[in-house]
Formats: structure tokens, C-alpha cells, sequence
């Protein structure tokens, strides 16, 4: 009996210490970076850079843009939100097959588009029979989620987005131990050539490099962006975020709410050339990882234009880089998809020296997650 006392009393001083430290750190903390970060927006509001992804209402009917979604949404024909089945939106178009020993889903050619991954460690309840997590789905669904990069620039003919179709060259299936090259040339004489690569856990690194065999001089700006369809279901947990994060520039953490978010629109940190952002989840997240020792212009933003709805939206770009006819660039960039196993997370932020990777864990809440033995 006087054992088990003891047990609940360190369980309660456990708990106090830990809400006195979240009340009276953690969340001022918090806060004054918030604050900071809107008195900064409402000073400078910058204007759009030359390439910058398009603001709502100024898409060319039929295509997409980084930060916007037109009409015609990628998948079946243009789908009705909620009218593709994930089975009928997979099928729609080629695919690079994934398959690791704790991911599997696949790559879609269209737009070289991360938009199917399952987590094969983790389930939706605790029932044996429960389908595994699906992490992320093609955009042709009411919940699509995905992860894509790309290029805007001047005097490089058509780059490629959303919707160029690539190639793939050699082995299709992107496993651990085996990366895989997809090339596109355009009408300007670039040739793209992007490699994805996957560690056993939840890392992607993705390689550009792009060779200029046309006549003029290209200035080109890279982007990343991940977007989600519709609003998820939130905990409410004051200790728990659940929404936009990252930590880039002077601003550091940032902590975005999806309603926050739908009030302000778009919320542009300052530039960096270091750090992380992305979407979370209670125990999962998609977080970009923009190229090291670059400059680029973070950014979250909502949208809700008809047909589809309320989507949100984390996305950077980089400045731009002068590529001479005959020579080339490369630039590399990587994503995390996946579960916020506490070791992981730490293991990815000392061996690639991401800034503060670990603040996508809520350290607050005391949710770790452990790796599968």
C-alpha cells in the first residue's frame, strides 16, 4: 500500500512539474515568437518576388501553380472532390512504386508527386485487423495530401510542375537501397533529371540536377511545398499542436492553427537559409527540408476557391540561379514523411544538422513515440 502511494504522488508531482513548465516557459515562449513574427509581416509586407508561386485568383484557367490549385484538379478528368475512390486516383496515371521495410504507396509521374504513402509499422486503432496508416493521397480525393517540388524562372521555356509527365530511367521501384532517376526535357533544351532517394525510416533526399543545352542563359528558383486537403480533426490539446510548424529564419518555431491560418490567409516568416517546415499531426508529419546554405522564402497559406475547397498549404522557394547554355546545376532537398518517433527525429537533426528538428516532437505533451522492435 505504501508503495503504490508513493507511485501516485511522483505520477501527480510528475504532472505538475511538467504543466508548470508548459505554462510558464513553453507557452510565452511560444507566443512572444508569434508575435514577433505578425509585427514583422504588418511592417514589411513584401511584395511577390520575380517566380514567386501565385497568389489566389491569378492561375491560368486549366493549370496549377505552386500555392494554388486550379480547377482542374490533378487525377480522374478533374474529379468532384470525394468522388474518387484511392483505388480509382491510383490508377490514373504511372506510378514509381515504394516499397521500404516500414513505407510502402508509390510516386506519381504527373508532377513527380509524392501523393500515396502508408506506414507499414502502424495501424488505425489497435485492432489487429486495422488498416495501417495512410499518410498521404493523390489530390483527386477529398483528403488528398502531398508533397511535390518544382521550378519557376524566365528564359527557360516550360519547367516542370503539377503537370509534366517524367520518365523514369532504369529499375521503378524506389526502395532503400535503390534510388530512382526521373528525367524530363523541355522545349527550351533543359534537361531535368531528378533522383529520389529513401533511408529505412522516413527520410527522402531528392537530387536536381539540370543541364542547359539551348541557347540562352536560364534563371531558375526551386520550390517544395506540401498540400493538404480539407480540415483534419484536431485533439484541442493546448499542450498538443496540431497544424502548420517549422523553424526557419529569425522567427524560429513556428506553431501555425489551422483556424488561425483560414483567418490570416498566408503567413510569410522572413527568408533563411537553414531550418524546416511543414504539417503535423498528433503522431505523424510531413515536414520539407529546403536545400542547405540556400536562401528561400518560407511561406503558409490557405485557400478555400470552389471546386475543392479549404486546403492548406506549406511551401518554400529558393533564389533564383543563373544556369549558362552548356553548363549545369545541382540541388538537393530532402522531406520527412512519416511517424515523430522521438529517436528518429533526433537521429535526422544531428546527421543532416537540421536546425531544431526536434521541435516537430511536442515535447510538452509527452506523446513519444518508440520505435517498432
Amino acid at each position: 500500500m505504501e508503495n503504490n502511494r508513493n507511485f501516485f504522488i511522483t505520477i501527480a508531482l510528475s504532472v505538475l512539474i511538467l504543466t508548470l513548465w508548459q505554462v510558464f516557459y513553453m507557452n510565452p515562449r511560444i507566443e512572444a515568437q508569434r508575435e514577433a513574427a505578425r509585427i514583422e509581416q504588418e511592417a514589411q509586407a513584401p511584395a511577390p518576388q520575380p517566380g514567386q508561386p501565385a497568389q489566389p485568383g491569378t492561375a491560368q484557367q486549366g493549370a496549377e501553380v505552386p500555392g494554388q490549385t486550379a480547377p482542374a484538379v490533378p487525377g480522374a478528368g478533374g474529379a468532384v472532390p470525394g468522388a474518387e475512390t484511392r483505388e480509382g486516383a491510383l490508377a490514373a496515371g504511372r506510378r514509381v512504386k515504394i516499397d521500404t521495410p516500414r513505407l510502402s504507396g508509390s510516386i506519381n509521374l504527373t508532377g513527380a508527386r509524392l501523393d500515396d504513402l502508408v506506414l507499414k509499422d502502424y495501424r488505425e486503432t489497435v485492432e489487429k485487423n486495422s488498416p495501417n496508416i495512410r499518410l498521404l493521397n493523390p489530390a483527386a480525393m477529398a483528403d488528398g495530401y502531398y508533397v511535390e517540388t518544382g521550378y519557376v524562372g524566365t528564359g527557360a521555356g516550360e519547367l516542370p510542375g503539377p503537370g509534366t509527365e517524367w520518365n523514369v530511367e532504369g529499375n521503378p521501384t524506389l526502395t532503400a537501397a535503390n534510388p530512382v532517376t526521373l528525367t524530363y526535357t523541355n522545349d527550351a533544351g533543359l534537361t531535368f533529371s531528378r533522383t529520389f532517394a529513401v533511408d529505412e525510416d522516413y527520410m527522402f533526399t531528392v537530387t536536381d540536377t539540370v543541364t542547359n543545352a539551348g541557347a540562352q542563359a536560364a534563371a531558375l528558383s526551386s520550390y517544395g511545398r506540401t498540400m493538404r486537403y480539407g480540415t483534419p480533426h484536431v485533439q484541442g490539446i493546448y499542450v498538443l499542436h496540431e497544424g502548420l510548424i517549422g523553424v526557419t529564419g529569425e522567427e524560429g518555431l513556428q506553431e501555425i492553427d489551422y483556424d488561425d491560418l483560414q483567418e490570416a490567409r498566408q503567413i510569410t516568416p522572413g527568408k533563411s537559409n537553414d531550418g524546416w517546415l511543414g504539417i503535423t499531426d498528433k503522431y505523424w508529419a510531413v515536414a520539407l527540408v529546403p536545400p542547405a546554405g540556400q536562401q528561400f522564402q518560407p511561406k503558409f497559406s490557405f485557400f478555400d476557391d470552389a471546386p475543392r475547397g479549404q486546403r492548406y498549404q506549406a511551401d518554400y522557394l529558393t533564389d533564383p540561379v543563373s544556369i549558362a547554355p552548356g553548363q549545369s546545376a545541382t540541388v538537393e532537398s530532402r522531406f520527412f514523411a512519416g511517424a515523430k518517433e522521438v529517436a528518429t527525429i533526433q537521429g535526422y537533426e544531428a546527421g543532416y544538422n537540421i536546425r531544431q528538428f526536434d521541435l516537430l516532437i511536442d515535447w510538452g505533451w509527452f506523446y513519444f513515440i518508440t520505435k517498432p522492435m
